[in-house]
């Protein structure tokens, strides 16, 4: 039996509601992100707003990028800040963080971002759409691949050399911490 598209007695759509979840969820993951004092669970709220972002791609209608989200953000980047704080951390180090001495500068610059986005999202004039757009993984790749293929290359040769830069630079570290011995 179909569930139907909006609660029943109510004229609330479920995908409204799924759309607030979500939102709710990356919201209140993204705000433990940067108030938790334990590193590993503040990297754990940064893959669950990860997440939350992956689902909200996915109704908005492109699963490419969720795909992407979660490939290369939950499933590269977060499990890798993970693994590096817990190979990194010492027995001897702090298992809290300590908060920094600029929490009351950042509070003001925040408020006044989150001022300066609400003023724009306010004053720009949306046009309304019927239906929801769904962009196809054809589409999206013919795009990328076609018309935009130097943006493309140029990142990933951009890419290439990040990673080039920090081998050199861990093996003259390391070269140097010998040599002090």
């Amino acid at each position: 039996m179909p569930i139907g598209d909006s609660i029943p007695f109510t004229a609330v759509r479920w995908d409204d509601v799924l759309f607030v979840v979500l939102a709710a969820a990356l919201l209140i993951s993204a705000l433990l992100v940067v108030t938790l004092r334990d590193i590993i669970r503040s990297g754990l709220a940064l893959t669950a707003s990860f997440a939350a972002l992956a689902g909200i791609y996915v109704m908005l209608g492109n699963p490419l990028v969720a795909a992407t989200q979660v490939l290369v953000y939950i499933g590269a980047i977060a499990v890798l800040i993970l693994f590096a704080i817990m190979l990194t951390q010492t027995k001897n180090a702090p298992s809290k963080l300590v908060f920094q001495t600029q929490v009351v500068a950042a509070a003001v610059a925040a408020i006044v971002i989150a001022a300066i986005i609400a003023v724009t999202v306010l004053a720009t004039t949306w046009p309304a759409a019927t239906a929801r757009i769904w962009t196809s993984t054809e589409e999206a790749a013919r795009t990328m691949f076609r018309s935009d293929v130097l943006p493309f290359e140029m990142v990933s040769v951009l890419l290439t050399a990040a990673v080039i830069g920090a081998v050199y630079l861990a093996r003259r570290e390391s070269g140097r911490s010998e040599e002090d011995r």
